[in-house]
């Protein structure tokens, strides 16, 4: 193999990494801490992450939480931001970053699902400034890779990222199986690659859960995530029974 074949497959294989820990750092602090206050991260965590996610998407941490929480208060009617119920499954795969975007540059979301995400000093000179956070990131890649790696690294994760972004939104919202009584559906594959974001009918069912899977041998990254961050003082779990939580709001129809 020669030099460019194997510096092809390294960028290839640092775009995918960089694709799963952004779906890590996307469950983990702005899905299951920020968003729904199921886990309370530690602020060092926090930050990493809110870093890392600025440098790798661009996002806003305190609108994608307006977002997904507008989501969740309309799922699969009118109001919501992005249901396939409206608009049909492949459209929201395909168009699913525009969706967002949409609703996240509206002041009306953030205005009244945010309230209680306080904007600091950072996010004001910083870190709401999306396009200064990509640049940087794909400059680091440059640098590190080289220019034609670091362009087909940014590539892969960024078409990873968003695809698998508009897969939990639309195919888990379509296919797959409904063991509790709402729209939303768990796609194990789908889990696999999102660090347990597929069950996401589990994860309508109970909200403020940190764990989304029900079974000890579901793959949940995320889950396992917070738990090893719990026994090191970096993360402290409100919620983690899917089963007790739904039993609260919802009906289970299917084994």
């Amino acid at each position: 193999m020669g030099v460019q074949a194997v510096q092809f497959v390294i960028a290839i294989a640092v775009g995918i990494a960089l694709t799963q820990l952004g779906n890590l750092a996307t469950t983990v602090y702005l899905h299951r801490d920020l968003a729904h206050k199921a886990v309370q991260l530690h602020p060092a965590l926090r930050s990493i992450f809110k870093v890392f996610l600025w440098m790798a998407t661009g996002i806003s941490a305190r609108q994608w939480a307006a977002v997904h929480r507008k989501h969740h208060a309309y799922t699969d009617t009118s109001e919501d931001p992005h249901s396939p119920a409206r608009l049909g499954w492949l459209r929201v795969q395909l168009t699913n970053a525009a969706l967002y975007r949409r609703s996240a540059r509206d002041p009306r979301t953030t205005e009244r699902y945010a309230k209680d995400i306080p904007v600091t000093a950072p996010d004001r000179w910083l870190l709401n400034r999306g396009i200064i956070g990509l640049a940087l990131g794909i400059a680091i890649l440059i640098w590190w890779l080289g220019v034609v790696p670091g362009i087909v690294a940014v590539g892969v994760h960024t078409v990873g990222y968003i695809g698998l972004g508009g897969s939990v939104n639309g195919v888990a919202h379509t296919f797959g199986r409904r063991p509790f009584d709402n729209s939303a559906t768990n796609v194990t594959w789908l889990a696999w690659l999102t660090c347990g974001e597929g069950y996401h009918n589990n994860h309508h069912a109970a909200p403020t859960s940190a764990r989304f899977a029900r079974r000890w041998h579901d793959f949940d990254l995320g889950w396992w995530f917070i738990s090893v961050a719990s026994m090191l003082g970096l993360a402290r779990i409100r919620h983690a029974n899917v089963d007790a939580l739904a039993s609260r709001t919802t009906t289970s129809v299917q084994v």
